[in-house]
């Protein structure tokens, strides 16, 4: 369907929804066909992949997209070495990649190794990007999540709290 239908994205091509996926043996994920027309649309197929540095999944931004966060990161001062370390991490493991005509985008091996992924794997629109995670990590980090906000565990930031679903 076009941008504002049930494709997964809306009109502002936003990446929503959560699919289960498997890697090929040579490390290919096949792009969700709901996304494949925004991604070749706003960046004619060109990725980014990189590590989230706070949970074990990657990180996929359409180019141009990656490419302000890349600005903004490469602008903080590296004399202040917590800066340093996520500069190296989040710029040092961004591999460029392009989704091939079959929709398939190639994940590196140390990228593969980052995030643990071998097989199955779930795929999460967050907006203007994806995660990827492996699909036994994400269900225990999922059920942990779950389990904190139904039991009070964390108390909710203050803009959540006037959250209306």
């Amino acid at each position: 369907m076009g941008k504002n239908g049930p494709s997964g994205s809306g009109g502002s091509g936003l990446f929503r929804g959560i699919t289960n996926l498997n890697l090929d043996a040579k490390g290919r994920m096949a792009m969700p066909t709901r996304y494949r027309d925004l991604i070749l649309e706003r960046c004619d197929g060109r990725l980014v992949v990189t590590i989230d540095t706070d949970e074990r999944c990657l990180l996929i931004y359409p180019m141009p997209d990656w490419e302000l966060i890349e600005g903004q990161i490469n602008a903080m001062a590296n004399v202040n070495p917590r800066a340093r370390r996520f500069q190296r991490l989040l710029v040092g493991y961004a591999t460029e990649t392009d989704m091939d005509t079959n929709g398939r985008l190639l994940l590196t091996t140390p990228l593969r190794q980052y995030a643990g992924l071998d097989k199955r794997t779930v795929l999460i629109g967050q907006g203007k990007k994806l995660e990827l995670w492996d699909e036994e990590n994400w269900n225990i980090r999922r059920d942990t999540w779950l389990e904190e906000t139904t039991l009070g565990g964390e108390d909710l930031p203050p803009e959540l709290a006037t959250l209306s679903l």
